[in-house]
Parts: structure tokens; sequence; C-alpha cells
């Protein structure tokens, strides 16, 4: 077999059960037309799998069948050997409008493509599955069925096996609209076993796919981190007439606030786009803390660090961490953030009353002002933002994103359910180890110092180490 050329399989079973789903989710192609409707797919689409600039794998959407049992019939009828069959039929039909889907959907398998059946299966099994079933197994390709349940009913799971395994090679359960990494290497593993000559071109295509997969983690633990940075870094300056301050600081602060929303949302899109979702584009499910902006009341309590473990945090940082949250918590008191209506009674719930107060006055403000006289001007300053509940705020957030991402299935449509109410903690950082925190909180204390090159240097490599190991048991990856 030649290594160079991409492995094909051609994806086929009844109108409308989840056919263009697979290829979408297996291809990871959010472009393959899926709907509700069957016979949506008229003609055979190939989708390729690029990794590193080459096609290393193809998957081949193909129409349903639309006369299985005359076609079972033709070729047991025809006196010609099974493969040849199969050729003769797709010759005495072609100017048969009645089976155009079965001459195109056999076209790819008679060219040499593996075979990818795939079958809805909450529903019983009918004759036409079984005239299918046979038709395929004359082809003589290497097949694989794949149960793709659109409802949850499985009392009829037991037959579809049954009868699979009298005609394919392979049989695997498979949610084409919930499938993640882990169960679509799963699966190309199955597809590595199906034929022995094929087995070296499949370990070269699941080598790439995990290759990639690896790469992609390591382009997103750079992405937050660039988020991080940014955001802990951001200033916003604004020159205004003296008598308007009042006003001034209130807009300042809108554009503060708006300035660092639409950051992390330019960074939130850029991991979607490196996880292929380029079309697509759902939301959280409508209790999700994301569905809320990053200064709201609601996001800050539920996400980040709760009182106890923010307090050992800025222990374990020591003194640095605690200036960082003198400076917010001044900026907070002074009435800062009050055009977002967002941290005041957050904050207070993690510290109480006593404890801010208490830092109240401490540390520089996060307002800067300064008086230029010779134009009659006022410029006003906010930020950076050096508070530790943000930092882990902000990497909760970009966290669930990046949770969601991983786990939309390309071939899925539908919008995501709605969250149990209430305000549990969703974040993941509250339930990190002290140890982990520790990782976070030294990356946090070298990015309020960026002057200090090589310690930030060095605290990033150790904070990305970490990270690239956590996003990759989020995503089902082993780590390495």
């Amino acid at each position: 077999m030649n290594l160079s050329a991409p492995l094909r399989f051609a994806v086929v079973g009844h109108p409308n059960e989840g056919k263009s789903s697979v290829v979408s989710t297996l291809a990871e192609d959010d472009t393959v037309p899926v709907g509700p409707f069957p016979g949506e797919t008229r003609s055979c689409h190939v989708y390729p799998v690029i990794v590193d600039g080459r096609p290393i794998v193809e998957f081949i959407d193909t129409p349903g069948f639309q006369n299985p049992r005359h076609t079972l019939a033709w070729l047991e009828e025809c006196g010609i050997r099974d493969e040849e069959a199969v050729k003769a039929f797709r010759i005495a039909h072609q100017d048969l409008p009645e089976y155009r889907h079965e001459l195109e959907l056999l076209r790819p398998i008679e060219e040499g493509a593996g075979i990818i059946y795939v079958v809805d299966g909450s529903r019983p099994l009918h004759k036409d599955d079984r005239a299918e079933m046979e038709i395929l197994r004359r082809t003589g390709r290497p097949r694989l069925a794949i149960i793709n349940f659109k409802d949850q009913d499985d009392r009829y799971l037991e037959e579809w096996k049954g009868a699979f395994r009298r005609n394919f090679n392979s049989v695997r359960v498979f949610n084409a609209h919930h499938a993640n990494y882990a169960e679509r290497i799963a699966l190309l593993e199955t597809l590595e076993n199906i034929d022995q000559d094929w087995q070296p071109a499949m370990e070269q295509v699941i080598s790439a796919f995990r290759r990639d997969w690896r790469q992609r983690l390591a382009r997103t633990v750079d992405l937050i981190c660039d988020l991080l940075e940014k955001s802990l870094g951001h200033v916003t300056l604004a020159k205004y007439d003296e008598k308007e301050k009042e006003s001034a600081e209130e807009r300042l602060k809108e554009r503060f606030c708006r300035d660092l929303g639409e950051l992390e949302q330019t960074f939130h899109q850029r991991i979607r786009r490196l996880f292929k979702h380029n079309i697509f584009k759902y939301q959280p499910p409508p209790n999700s803390a994301l569905r809320d902006n990053l200064f709201s009341e609601r996001v800050w309590k539920v996400l980040g660090l709760d009182r106890s473990q923010l307090t050992w945090a800025a222990a374990l940082a020591g003194g640095a961490a605690g200036a960082g949250l003198d400076v917010a918590f001044t900026g907070i008191s002074a009435g800062v953030f009050t055009a977002t209506g967002a941290l005041i009674g957050a904050l207070s719930a993690y510290l109480g009353g006593e404890n801010l107060a208490r830092v109240k006055g401490m540390g520089p403000r996060l307002f800067g002002l300064r008086l230029l006289p010779s134009i009659g001007k006022i410029e006003l300053k906010i930020g950076p933002l050096h508070n530790l509940q943000f930092f882990f705020v902000l990497i909760d957030r970009v966290l669930i994103f990046f949770s969601y991402v991983i786990n939309w299935a390309h071939g899925r449509r539908e919008p995501l359910p709605e969250d149990s109410p209430g305000e549990a903690r969703e974040g993941y950082t509250a339930q990190w180890s002290d140890e982990q925190r520790r990782v976070a909180i030294r990356y946090f204390e070298a990015l309020r110092n960026p002057d200090d090159v090589d310690r930030l240097e060095k605290r990033r490599l150790e904070f990305q180490a970490f990270l690239r190991h956590f996003l990759a048991g989020l995503s089902g990856e082993n780590p390495e």
C-alpha cells in the first residue's frame, strides 16, 4: 500500500441515519451539511483531514440507499461473483435515475475505499437494513459498522450487534453528536484493525492525529498565557476637561471593562478556530457563567477561588500577591467598578466587610490622575488590574470555554441544554491542589513585574508545563 496516499472511507447507510454527522465529527469539519430531513446528501463529497499541510485520511459523505432490496436481488440473480457483480450493477443501471443513489455510493467503494456503515440504533432492524448489509458484504471491502443513537433508546442494540457480527469486520457504538477526542481516537483504532494490510497506514494516521492534538493543546496554552499577560497589563488612558472629571471617571471605567471583555472574547474565538469550529457558532448553556460579562457579580461568585482559598493563596504568594489585592480593593471601595455593578458585592463575599475595610486605603489607587495645565486637561488612567482573583476568574472562564469547544462534536447542531439552576461553583481553579495554585500564583507575581524578563519567562514556562498537563487531562489525551 502507498502510505503517502491518504486512506479513504466511504460513510454509507440508509437516509437520515446520521452519516453526515459522523463525517463532520470524524473530519472535524463543520461545513458538512447536516439536516433533519432525509435525502439531503445527493452526491459523494470528500472531506479530508489535513495534518501538517497534507491530507492523512479522507471521509466520503454519500447519499443514502434508495432501493437496496431491488439492488440485492439483481446482484443475486446476475450470476457474477460478488466484487465483479457490484461493478456490473453500476454499468447496467447507470442511466436509471431510481438507482442513482446506489450508483453514487458504490463508486468510491469500487475505487478502493473502506466502508463505514451507519445506522440509527434506537430503531428496530428492517428488511432494507439486511439488504444493505449484504450488498456491502458483497463488495469485499473492509467494513466497520457504527451504531449511532439518535435517541437514547437502546432496546434494539443487541439485535443490531447480532446482525452486524455476521456481515462486518468490526462494530462500534459511536454518537456523532457527542463524541469527544478520546472517542474519535478509539474509532480510528477500530478502523486500524478491520484490515491487516491497512494497519501500517492507520498507525500513521492515528499518530498524526495525536501529534496534531498535542500541538493544538500547546498552542492553547500559549493563547491562555497571552490572554493573562495582556489582561493583567492592560491600561486605559483618556484626556478630559478638568470640570468633567467625575463623569469622565465613569466613562473610563466602562471603557476599561469593555476593553478587557473584548480582549477575552478575541482569545476565546482564537481557541475556537484552533479546534476547527469555523462556521457553527454555538452559545454556552443559559446558566453558564460564560453567558455573563467578565465583570458581572455572578461570575465573581461562582468562578475563581472562595474566601478561604483566596486568603490562603495570598499567604502562599507573600507580600506581592497581597499588594495586588490591595490595589484592587482600594479601587473597588472607591467605586471604580460601580459602572458595571460588578465587584463590590462579590469580593465582599470573599473577604467579608471587616477584611475589605482593613485593606481600604492601602497600596496605590487603581485610578491615576495627572494634571496637564498647559492644555487645560486632566489625564485619567485605569489599570493595570493586578488582582489575584481577577487572574483566577480569567483562567476559569477560558478553561470552561476550552472544555465546551473540545467536547462539542462538529456534527452537532442543536444548542446545549440548560444547566441546573443555582450558583454552585463551576470553575476549575478552586479544585486545584495547593501546589498547582502555587505554580499559578508564582506566574501571577511575575506578571506584576514584567520588567524582570528572565523571571517572567521562567514562571511562564513553569505554568505552561502544568497547564499543558491539565488540558491534556480535560481533553482525554494521556498527559506526557
